[in-house]
C-alpha cells in the first residue's frame, strides 16, 4: 500500500485547506530537485509530496481518498459495481466497510466487457486518467510527454467472450481481452496548471460491440518553483531593493520566466509592496496568446555595515526627521 497522504504531508486527517497548502509548500521547497541535485531520496519524497497535495487539495478527490484509501481512483467503478449489486469493497482503515473488493471488479468488468455475466451490447469504453508532473517552465512554453499505455486486444483463446466451454477463460481471466504495451507521444499545451486535464480522444479503454473507445486524460500537476509562486495565471516573485532605492526611488532588474526586465521602483516603497507587470505572467490556457500578470514583491535590503561617512549622513537624516515631526 502507498504511504498515507496525510502522513506524507505531516498533517492530521482533519486538516483544513490552509494547513494542507502550508505543509505542501514547506515540504516542496525542502525536497525540490533544484535544492537537492542528484538526490534520489529527495526526488522520491518530492514526488510523494506532490501526489499527496494533488489529492488532498481537491475536495472531491479527498472525499474519495478518505473513503477508499489508495484505491480512491477506482471510486466511481466501485460505487457503480455496488449499485449494480456486484458485491462490495473493503474501504480504507477507519472507513465504512463494503465487503469483498475482488468480487466487485470480477462482476463489474465482466459486465462492462460483455463477459459471461454481461449482456454485451454497444457501450462506450471507460476513460483513463494518468498523472503528469510538469515544471513551471514547461507549463509556460508547453511541452510533451511519452505515455506508456496498455492497449487491449481480443483474447484468441476465448474469442473475446471471456469464457471457454461455459467456464471462465483463464488466459484473459474472464475479461475477454489481453493487453500489449504501447507508447504514445502527447503534446501538453502552454498554460496548463495543477488540475488541468489534457484530453487525447479515443485512447482510453475500448468499447463493447460498436461502442466507441474512451478517452485518455493527462491530469497535470505543476511543480513548485524556487523563484516564482503561481496564482492561477499570475506569478509572484520577490526582489531585493536597496534601502536608498526604496526611499528615493530607483531601478532594479527583476527575473521573468524567460529573461529579465528593468523595473522602476517608486520612491518611499514600503517593504512588501507589490508592483504589477501586466502580461508577464503565465499563458492563459486556450486564450490564443493572452497572459496573466507578474507581481513583483519589494523586499527592502538593509546595509550590513556602515562607513563613518554613511553613519554621519544617517544621523543627520534622523535629526532632520525628528525636527520635521516636532514641527508637524
Amino acid at each position: 500500500m502507498a504511504r498515507d497522504y496525510y502522513e506524507a504531508l505531516g498533517i492530521s486527517r482533519s486538516a483544513d485547506e490552509k494547513e494542507i497548502r502550508s505543509a505542501y509548500r514547506k515540504l516542496a521547497r525542502k525536497f525540490h530537485p533544484d535544492v537537492n541535485p542528484n538526490d534520489k531520496a529527495a526526488e522520491s519524497r518530492f514526488k510523494e509530496v506532490n501526489q499527496a497535495h494533488e489529492v488532498l487539495s481537491d475536495p472531491e478527490k479527498r472525499k474519495k481518498y478518505d473513503k477508499y484509501g489508495d484505491r480512491w481512483e477506482m471510486a466511481d467503478q466501485i460505487e457503480e459495481a455496488n449499485r449494480r449489486g456486484g458485491g462490495g469493497f473493503r474501504a480504507a482503515p477507519g472507513a465504512e466497510s463494503f465487503g469483498d473488493f475482488g468480487s466487485v471488479f470480477d462482476t463489474f468488468f465482466r459486465r462492462e466487457r460483455g463477459g459471461p455475466r454481461g449482456g454485451g451490447g454497444n457501450r462506450r469504453g471507460q476513460d483513463i486518467e494518468t498523472p503528469v508532473e510538469v515544471s513551471l517552465e514547461e507549463a509556460y512554453h508547453g511541452t510533451s510527454r511519452t505515455v506508456n499505455l496498455q492497449s487491449p486486444e481480443p483474447c484468441r483463446v476465448c474469442g473475446g467472450t471471456g469464457e471457454v466451454a461455459a467456464a471462465i477463460c483463464h488466459t484473459c481471466e474472464g475479461m475477454g481481452t489481453l493487453t500489449r504495451p504501447r507508447r504514445l507521444e502527447v503534446r501538453i499545451p502552454a498554460g496548463v496548471k495543477t488540475g488541468s486535464r489534457v484530453r487525447i480522444a479515443g485512447e482510453g479503454r475500448p468499447g463493447t460491440g460498436k461502442g466507441a473507445a474512451g478517452d485518455l486524460y493527462l491530469v497535470i500537476t505543476t511543480l513548485p518553483h524556487p523563484r516564482f509562486e503561481r496564482k492561477g495565471d499570475d506569478l509572484v516573485a520577490e526582489v531585493d531593493v536597496p534601502l536608498l532605492d526604496a526611499v528615493l526611488g530607483g531601478e532594479v532588474t527583476v527575473p521573468l520566466v524567460e529573461g529579465r526586465v528593468a523595473l522602476r521602483i517608486p520612491e518611499l516603497s514600503q517593504n512588501g509592496r507589490q508592483i504589477r507587470l501586466s502580461g508577464k505572467g503565465m499563458p492563459v490556457l486556450g486564450s490564443g496568446g493572452k497572459r496573466g500578470d507578474l507581481f513583483i514583491k519589494v523586499r527592502i535590503q538593509l546595509p550590513e555595515t556602515l562607513s563613518a561617512e554613511e553613519r554621519e549622513h544617517f544621523e543627520a537624516m534622523r535629526e532632520a526627521r525628528a525636527a520635521t515631526m516636532a514641527h508637524s
